[in-house]
Order: C-alpha cells, then structure tokens, then sequence
C-alpha cells in the first residue's frame, strides 16, 4: 500500500509537469498566430502554471461544483456520518474527510481533494436511498480507501486539468477556423519547431487528455476494493454494493467524461456485454464489476 501512495504522489507530480509543458506550447503556438510576438514566450508560461496551480489547489471545488454537491449536514444525513465516524478509527486516518451530496437517483459516490487533510467524500441521494447500512459503510470505506491512498490527488488533478485542456483547444480550434489569427503564420518571428510542436499538442490535446486518465490504473480500484473489506471486515456488503450499484439503470445526471474515472463505478450504462456477462474494455475507466466480485470474493 505504502508504495502505491509513493507511486500516486510520483505520478501526479509527472502529470502536472506534462500538463504545464503541453498548455505552455499551446498558447505558444496560438500567440504567434496572433502576431503577439516574444510576449508569447511569457503568455504561455504565466498562463500554463497559473492553470496547473489553479487545477492542483481548487481541484476539489472544480469538481464539487459541476456535480452541484451541497454539503451533508449532521442533522439531515445522520446514518451517513455516523458511518464515516466509525470508519475513521479502523482507517488511522486523523483528518475527517467533509461529506457532500449530489441529488441524482444513480447510486454512485467519490472522492476528492488534493490530499487526505483537505478532502471530500460525495454520495448521491440515489446511494443513500437505494443501500442497506452494510453496503452504504461498505462504499464509504471504498472512498476513505482511495482518499487514505492518495488516489484522490491523481483523479481530481487530472479531472480538471483534462477538462481546461479540451475547453482550451475547443476554443482555440474555433478561433483559428474563423480566421481571428493572422492568414501568414510564415512572416512570424517564432520558434518554427516550437510552433510545430504547439499545433500537435493542439490538435492532439483531446486524445491526450483521455490516455491520461486511462493511464490511471484500474488497479487502484481493485486497491481500494480490497481495502474497503479489510476497514469493514464484510466483503458480503461491498459484493453487494458492487451489484445494486452495476444494475441500477439510471445515467447520472452531472457526469462527464473528465470526471467518470472517479466514480466508485462508471456512472455511465454503456458497458460491452458478452453472453450477459459485463467485459473491460479497452478504453474502459472501471473494472468490470463481474471482476471486481471475484477479486473480493478470493479475498475471503
């Protein structure tokens, strides 16, 4: 475990780096098509650290705001905390995690937050309505799992800054179609080969940006699965979770794809089947369910 929380560390601190080199050449590229001269070398460096400082700190208020979560209040979703309470003395974790809801009728949750002294724990109504105590304290303990590992830095880090990148090369790309930049990009005094660069990160950018996040192990899944039955010590309820979550047929409202990979499942319904049995696929965010049971079950 402790070396996974070494590696997730290690590769946020490898992706933000690339983030902020890949928005650098960008605005690079997109200020020497606008005639903006040398200036373009500072543009893009204020600008592609400002965004990955911006991403890394409030990466959890992005995240909580385009889910529209509101706080869960002690009084109004009492069983919930109750439950974080009790986990937190098998988890050795000394930094609650705050509870938030989203009002949406799919059963799902996640976690997020920089690291485990500022972190978020969010559940749906769906979650809270349509689980036993068992199978909710087993959820919970998925997400303290993943917040206790530093899965959390990794998912929301990327979340936001796939998202800035797609938004960014969205509007760049309309821009340039509508010929705001200049006709002659040749008269320029730029880098050619930094410019060059820029228009492939430009144009590769949304590709980029999805390998990113499947480069987020779906073991870590598997990771906090296990240590979800280990805080919990009832691989039954987290079996059970797994199933009423996977057969629920509702599409969460507020998803999207930088986001997906944080869920406890996929809160998308788009699963390949074969034979009636649910398959990872390549592209897939989430281990399949089916395999996600079995690893648990050969726990027990």
């Amino acid at each position: 475990m402790y070396s996974d929380i070494k590696s997730n560390k290690i590769k946020t601190g490898f992706i933000v780096s690339l983030f902020i080199i890949v928005i650098a050449l960008i605005v690079y590229y997109v200020s020497m098509a606008f005639d903006l001269g040398y200036m373009s070398i500072v543009i893009a460096m204020i600008f592609s650290i400002g965004s990955a400082w911006a991403s890394y700190y409030y990466s959890d208020k992005i995240v909580l705001s385009i889910n529209r979560a509101r706080p869960a209040t002690q009084e109004q979703y009492q069983k919930l905390n109750n439950i974080l309470d009790g986990l937190m003395i098998s988890s050795g974790l000394k930094n609650r995690p705050r509870l938030y809801v989203v009002d949406d009728p799919q059963p799902n949750a996640f976690a997020t937050g920089r690291n485990p002294q500022n972190s978020v724990i969010c559940v749906t109504t769906g979650l809270l309505e349509k689980l036993d105590y068992y199978e909710l304290e087993g959820v919970v303990a998925h997400e303290l799992s993943h917040i206790k590992n530093y899965d959390i830095r990794l998912s929301a880090v990327v979340s936001v800054m796939v998202g800035f990148m797609v938004i960014l090369t969205d509007w760049v790309s309309r821009a340039l179609f509508w010929g705001r930049g200049r006709d002659n990009d040749d008269n320029n005094s730029g880098n050619p080969i930094l410019m060059i660069i820029g228009l492939i990160c430009l144009l590769l950018a949304p590709i980029f940006g999805q390998l990113m996040q499947l480069a987020l192990s779906r073991r870590r899944e598997y990771l906090a699965d296990a240590s979800a039955v280990e805080l919990t010590r009832n691989p039954d309820g987290m079996i059970s979770a797994l199933q009423k979550l996977d057969s629920d047929p509702n599409e969460l409202k507020t998803a999207n794809n930088s986001t997906a990979h944080m869920y406890i499942v996929s809160p998308f319904k788009s699963n390949l089947k074969n034979g009636g049995k649910k398959k990872t696929s390549l592209f897939s965010t989430h281990p399949s369910i089916d395999d996600r049971i079995e690893a648990i079950r050969n726990l027990k």
